[in-house]
């Protein structure tokens, strides 16, 4: 099992929360619109469903990033959604002591991310992507993916 170095427990002060409600953003717009987000630099993405005045459904669309981020992800939310306005605010984000770990299983490696507190390991998490490409490759359940994962780690 190849570990990577870990990347040091640490609190961000420089994010930000950034909100829009679209109440007449079709969903299939909703995709594209995240990917160009994380493409942008987005740490997150996420949605939402809400009810606005009139009882309109609609979709609560936050994000997480940087403030050097801002201009840029504030042009795609514009340009890309029918929003007309943008809420943000400051916010903190304490992040673990992260690391990457190379777990050789029966079908190959897979990453696992470990979160560390005080030099030893409290979470671990199979890399999603990794998963799947083993069990379509393979033909088994995704769940038999990460139950392998959890018995070797």
């Amino acid at each position: 099992m190849k570990k990577h170095p870990p990347d040091e427990q640490h609190t961000d002060t420089e994010m930000l929360k950034v909100e829009v409600n679209l109440d007449d953003t079709p969903g299939e717009w909703l995709g594209y619109v995240m990917d160009k987000l994380f493409e942008a630099g987005a740490n997150d993405v996420y949605y939402t469903p809400i009810y606005m005045k009139k009882n309109r459904p609609a979709v609560l669309l936050q994000l997480l990033c940087n403030k050097k981020q801002f201009d840029q992800l504030k042009e795609i939310l514009l340009a890309e959604t029918t929003t007309l306005g943008i809420r943000y605010y400051p916010l903190t984000v304490f992040r673990m002591e992260r690391q990457t770990r190379i777990v050789q299983t029966k079908w190959g490696e897979i990453s696992v991310k470990e979160g560390l507190q005080n030099g030893e390991v409290i979470k671990a998490s199979p890399e999603y992507e990794d998963c799947r490409k083993i069990a379509e490759k393979y033909q088994i359940p995704l769940k038999d993916v990460y139950s392998e994962i959890w018995r070797l780690v």
